[in-house]
């Protein structure tokens, strides 16, 4: 009497094929691809045409703080530093607002953000700024921006210290992890955006302030057009946070 051969368990379902139930994943991580190369077109074009200050990268402004304390950099830059933390600060503070206490969905934000970048663009593409006191106020509009932005995700879009810190880390220990990958992408994606303003600056100036915007205003569209899917809804495989990142984990 033969006997049937014994049933196979039933295949656990692979990461790849949980991925193709929607566009949804792809493109939450496209937009945070794109608000990440937009902070870096936006720090770009602070610095290269505001001069020696960032608008989203804190750290380095506290350090151009401390050095203009000692007497050292551009006449002024301890201001346009006083100006950026503020309004950095202010933004921030806003967002958070926004998304907690009155529960924005996260378009919203992105929403502000692209105004606040548009209205500064505006403001340099018409030449409107003509003197010192326009150029804190238009610091002030992208810092702003990028305040907000902060606040966005729990992925961090405009400070990477602790992302390429812990990439660092994993890479010498030997433990990469398969969300790797993603984590880079991101690192050059700001590397990107400031090479974008940056070509921009040089080869036309009114348009400098073009390329932040432009990014932003795509992360927005694919946060909140519908495509094959559906688009990015929260609480359902969000975009990874870096792991092992305080930031990101926070």
């Amino acid at each position: 009497m033969s006997s049937a051969p014994p049933a196979l368990p039933p295949s656990p379902p692979s990461a790849s094929g949980a991925s193709r139930d929607g566009d949804a994943p792809s493109r939450g991580e496209a937009a945070l691809l794109l608000l990440s190369a937009a902070s870096g077109a936006a720090d770009a074009f602070v610095f290269l045409c505001v001069g020696q200050v960032f608008a989203g990268v804190m750290t380095g402004n506290l350090v151009l703080l401390g050095a203009s304390a000692a007497g050292a950099g551009e006449d002024g830059v301890a201001l346009k530093v006083v100006v950026s933390l503020a309004a950095y600060s202010c933004g921030v503070a806003a967002g958070a607002h926004m998304a907690g206490r009155r529960g924005f969905p996260v378009p919203a934000l992105m929403a502000a953000e692209v105004v606040l970048l548009g209205a500064a663009s505006v403001l340099w593409g018409l030449e409107l700024v003509t003197s010192y006191g326009h150029r804190l106020g238009l610091l002030a509009l992208v810092a702003l921006a990028m305040g907000v932005q902060g606040r966005v995700r729990v992925t961090p879009t405009n400070y990477f210290t602790g992302t390429l810190t812990s990439l660092a880390g994993r890479v010498a220990l030997r433990e990469l992890r398969g969300g790797d990958g993603w984590v880079l992408g991101r690192l050059a994606a700001v590397a990107v955006g400031a090479a974008v303003a940056a070509l921009a600056e040089r080869w036309w100036i009114p348009g400098a302030a073009l390329a932040p915007v432009v990014m932003a205003a795509g992360a927005l569209i694919l946060e909140t057009v519908p495509g094959r899917g559906g688009r990015f809804r929260p609480g359902k495989r969000k975009p990874r946070p870096d792991r092992g990142n305080p930031a990101g984990a926070a």
